[in-house]
């Protein structure tokens, strides 16, 4: 059966991981999220905001409830971006190490690329996956059934976008299927990109090599009958690999679909308001929304959730902005309106400029007024548009 993840407490020491040792986990940070551009032209996927929080940092946080604290970042796409605002990782109480490929090698291959720093049962996590993944009964799972390999399963609505992962009754994986077609359907489950490893696997591995996990090593353990398991599990996941998908992850967080404890927002609830935020006492606030510190709301304005504004962000008069992500330090003109997009760091509208349709505005980009951006155009940093240059 699929196991369900209720929420885990930290009453109690997590005596299922150190019982079989402590479980380290490497992070895979490398990619450089092509698919999201131009939110990732300047910013590494995983340090991409999510309500305004590293979409790194939820993953960190989901670890050390679990009491994994020895992190192994395996970066290559701006590695010193992540240095730079995590450090040794003891502002959250971890230990991170660092490890940045010289040319990119791969899933598995930047596994193997940091051996030297595992010594045992370890964890492997994708960058860019939202999970309430309970890891305790997934490592519990791995061990009684003395595997050397366990891939978390989660169902999605279209397996054929996907590689499906097909396992036996005791949940030991018999084959996988990329991206089939429906007439080849039998599951639902797909790899959701975290896996359980012990370290003898990595003997399979090439070092210095190009090497996936999909392609190489899964195959490889299935010709030798090594035993590798799948975990199947119904926890909340989001591949945030779209602008759809980003937006969508904001709002599974607004709307308490996803609940990270940390955070200190409950889904569903009212208004989250920063320090130092003046609301206009004309504007309207709707639904479920967060606006940072320090961030100005004119008059007349209507803000309707789900929405999230970074912080010192400045939204003049008339202006409406809804179901969009608006990131730190933006300043929007009257009467704007700004619908389902996406606005990154430092953009600035002019008077009457419209984003709209799933639209996305790449860092610090001027567009003067009387612009119409829709059917998800995406403007690329550094862009200055004069008046009245796009009218769809």
């Amino acid at each position: 059966g699929i196991a369900h993840a209720p929420r885990r407490t930290t009453s109690h020491e997590n005596w299922v991981i150190f019982k079989g040792g402590p479980v380290k986990a490497v992070i895979l940070v490398g990619g450089e999220g092509t698919r999201l551009r131009p939110l990732t032209i300047h910013t590494p996927k995983p340090m991409i905001p999510l309500v305004n929080i590293p979409l790194l940092e939820y993953t960190l946080h989901h670890l050390k409830e679990y009491g994994i604290r020895e992190i192994i970042l395996s970066t290559c796409y701006f590695p010193q971006v992540f240095e730079s605002y995590f450090g040794d990782g003891s502002r959250l109480g971890l230990e991170i190490t660092y490890v940045a490929e010289e040319r990119p090698l791969g899933t598995c291959g930047a596994v193997k690329n940091v051996e030297k720093y595992l010594d045992g049962t370890f964890i492997v996590l994708n960058g860019d996956v939202l999970s309430s993944l309970n890891l305790e009964d997934m490592i519990s799972f791995h061990r009684t059934r003395g595997a050397v390999g366990t891939i978390y399963l989660t169902p999605v609505e279209d397996p054929t976008a996907y590689g499906l992962v097909l396992v036996d009754e005791k949940g030991r994986v018999e084959s996988f299927l990329e991206k089939p077609s429906w007439d080849q359907v039998t599951t639902s489950l797909i790899n959701g990109g975290t896996y359980i490893l012990e370290l003898e696997v990595l003997d399979l591995v090439p070092p210095g090599q190009n090497y996936s996990f999909e392609r190489g090593l899964f195959p490889a353990l299935l010709e030798r009958d090594r035993p590798l398991f799948g975990y199947p599990s119904l926890a909340y996941w989001m591949e945030i690999g779209t602008p759809e998908k980003y937006l969508q992850a904001h709002w599974d967080i607004l709307d308490g679909k996803f609940e990270p404890g940390f955070l200190g927002i409950k889904g569903g609830c009212s208004p989250h308001l920063g320090e130092g935020t003046f609301v206009d006492p004309s504007a309207h606030i709707l639904g479920t929304v967060v606006i940072e510190n320090g961030c100005h709301i004119g008059a007349d304005v209507t803000i309707a959730g789900p929405a999230v504004l970074g912080s010192g962000c400045s939204v003049g008069e008339r202006t409406t902005v809804e179901g969009s992500v608006i990131l730190d330090s933006c300043t929007i003109g009257r009467a704007c309106r700004i619908k389902d997009s996406i606005l990154s760091k430092g953009v600035s509208l002019q008077d009457e400029v419209h984003v709209l349709d799933n639209s996305v505005i790449g860092d610090n980009c001027l567009i003067e007024k009387d612009n119409q951006l829709k059917r998800a155009v995406r403007v690329f940093p550094g862009t200055y548009l004069k008046e009245g240059s796009i009218k769809f």
